[in-house]
């Protein structure tokens, strides 16, 4: 298969920490002839930058990064407004993940685990202009969507932010605030105040029940997964 010139492919931006994956998502990319990896960032205030410098066509975000959320990189392009497609490529299995996405900018969602066809199918029907979403993120969030026509009330966990809602699975994965501190590229003097945020949003009136609730919590979205 005979490459164009960069000049003619479609450039795209990987932002996404871990860098053996990043290695292996951008040379995935540079195998296509219509396709070209111009820039790598691991964190938001880079991906952001380099977003705004390069001005690809596509923004591939993961959503857990250090420091900040990548949910927070879609809702800065999208203040921004710059003319950039995203596709987020996220670890998370969950259709929670996926809305809040959708609701943040991102035009696609697809989870790391997915084969590497479909990572390619997700990021040319994105670029096409058109909307990327596995099958049963779909069915999740339309029987969501019909569910909240019923009822406008709020489930607890919607009161969370999104990185509070991040902090909130990894406790009820079991992580500790130092492994949770780590995990995130943040202090832990800021770690307690997410979780401060959450037991009153949650209205937990201690640690052991924001362990309790965050660890059931996972065990109900785990078994709507599986």
């Amino acid at each position: 298969m005979k490459t164009r010139p960069d000049s003619l492919r479609a450039r795209i931006v990987i932002v996404e920490d871990h860098p053996m994956f990043r290695e292996q998502l951008a040379h995935l990319i540079n195998r296509e002839a219509d396709l070209v990896v111009c820039g790598e960032a691991d964190n938001v205030r880079d991906g952001l930058a380099l977003i705004t410098q390069l001005q690809p066509q596509l923004a591939i975000v993961d959503l857990t990064l250090k420091g900040a959320s990548g949910l927070e990189l879609l809702k800065d392009l999208r203040a921004r407004s710059l003319n950039v497609l995203t596709l987020v490529l996220s670890m998370h299995d969950e259709s929670l993940y996926a809305e809040r996405a959708l609701r943040a900018g991102a035009r696609g969602y697809i989870t790391k685990h997915e084969a590497s066809t479909k990572v390619m199918i997700a990021i040319r029907q994105v670029l096409a202009g058109e909307l990327y979403l596995e099958p049963r993120f779909m069915s999740r969030i339309v029987n969501k969507m019909v569910t909240a026509s019923a009822s406008t009330a709020l489930q607890p966990v919607d009161r969370l932010t999104d990185r509070e809602l991040e902090v909130f699975e990894l406790i009820g994965r079991g992580q500790t605030t130092r492994q949770i501190g780590t995990r995130l590229g943040v202090g832990l003097t800021t770690i307690d105040t997410y979780r401060a945020r959450i037991k009153e949003k949650l209205r937990l009136e201690n640690a052991a029940r924001l362990q309790t609730e965050a660890a059931r919590w996972v065990q109900e979205r785990d078994a709507c997964v599986s």
